[in-house]
């Protein structure tokens, strides 16, 4: 941030504690930064740690976010902010939106929940300030690279058609023991929502949905076996975007060898039930544990001929590991979910932007080397 704003952070968890350090460690102008969550004490703890991890010297304060309606305080604050961060469930996405367009504010989330995003599009469309949605990890970052790779190539090749986009991301524990392979780096109503919705792909240059789960394969990266399959949300708008000019677009959740199939399993002996995603996710959580040490592995490839008809591919792949953010220590999901957030904030407060902003809207170069992304990513030249 070139100039001084100030940012309210909804939401008091891991990805929250995140942004809020990265903004104060990585802005040009140290930003105040506002904190709120439905346990007030969760907030007075985080903006505490923040305040403990930074080197910088600003303003940070705690605020009770009410589940339901406004208090006078929120509207005290609602009214100085600049921008919303919401870094709570993608359930509260919409609530969290509303404030933004009422009180003129710009707002930026992560979710990729997708019933909820479209709630957004229809009640920002015409707001005066910008919105920018589903700008993580995955959704977010990995949309930014794919469709870059793709116009990339396109550009070089001289083609406006490809016959395969593939992009990956995993959230993953160095090592993985029986019966799970698995331990939760991240939210696991997360996980279990995106194993359980339809995801949204491109087939033979046509949008349909498919059931996740449902196309497992194995893939060697840097000479590692992961195992791929279908998962919801991740592909963000790009399937509408690219309509027509892939034959073969879709997002996959990377996961270590053996895992999909106690997945499967745990989904075959679910209660009928009507609420699948807390089932399983109850079943998940009854026996996977919840581990500190984690690793993001992304990859993102392009594949299509070229004007004489041979066949060219494009890949990037990256491996990202815990980092230390000031005073603190920072897990791979904590950093890889939070800085294109922090990007994110700085696009709509640097740039006369308004109206819903979706990653495919997005410049993808400059967003992919900015100044929050770069210490975590590192520079990305498409070639």
């Amino acid at each position: 941030m070139k100039k001084h704003h100030t940012i309210i952070i909804a939401g008091a968890g891991g990805i929250a504690e995140a942004v809020g350090l990265l903004l104060m460690e990585w802005s040009e102008v140290t930003p105040t930064l506002f904190i709120g969550d439905r346990t007030h004490s969760k907030a007075k703890k985080v903006a505490h740690w923040i305040q403990e991890g930074t080197t910088k010297s600003g303003f940070i304060q705690d605020f009770h976010l009410a589940e339901n309606g406004l208090t006078d305080e929120m509207k005290a604050i609602l009214r100085q902010g600049d921008i919303i961060l919401d870094c709570l469930p993608g359930s509260q996405a919409p609530r969290i939106a509303q404030f933004a367009k009422d009180f003129n504010l710009h707002y930026a989330n992560l979710t990729e929940y997708v019933a909820e995003t479209e709630e957004i599009i229809a009640l920002a469309k015409d707001a005066k300030t910008g919105f920018i949605l589903q700008t993580g990890l995955a959704p977010g970052y990995i949309d930014l690279l794919a469709n870059g790779l793709f116009q990339q190539f396109c550009k070089d090749f001289e083609v406006d058609k490809v016959d395969k986009l593939e992009f990956k991301v995993g959230a993953l524990t160095n090592h993985a023991v029986a019966p799970h392979y698995y331990g939760f780096t991240w939210s696991p109503v997360g996980v279990a929502t995106e194993y359980l919705e339809k995801t949204i792909v491109l087939r033979d240059f046509k949008k349909t949905t498919l059931p996740s789960l449902s196309e497992r394969t194995t893939i060697i990266i840097d000479g590692i076996a992961y195992e791929e399959d279908l998962t919801s949300g991740g592909a963000a708008d790009l399937p509408d975007a690219l309509l027509g000019k892939v034959r073969s677009l879709d997002y996959k959740t990377l996961r270590h060898p053996g895992h999909y199939a106690w997945i499967q399993e745990q989904v075959a002996n679910l209660e009928p039930t009507t609420d699948a995603i807390k089932s399983l996710q109850e079943k998940m959580e009854a026996i996977i544990p919840h581990i500190e040490e984690d690793k993001i592995i992304l990859y993102a490839a392009v594949e299509g001929k070229d004007t004489t008809g041979i066949l060219r591919r494009r890949e990037i792949a990256k491996c990202i590991r815990p980092q230390k953010v000031g005073k603190h220590q920072l897990r791979a999901i904590q950093t890889t979910t939070a800085a294109p957030l922090a990007q994110a904030a700085q696009l709509l407060l640097e740039t006369p932007l308004s109206g819903v902003v979706l990653q495919s809207q997005i410049d993808p170069i400059p967003f992919l080397n900015g100044n929050y992304i770069v210490p975590v990513y590192g520079k990305v030249l498409i070639k």
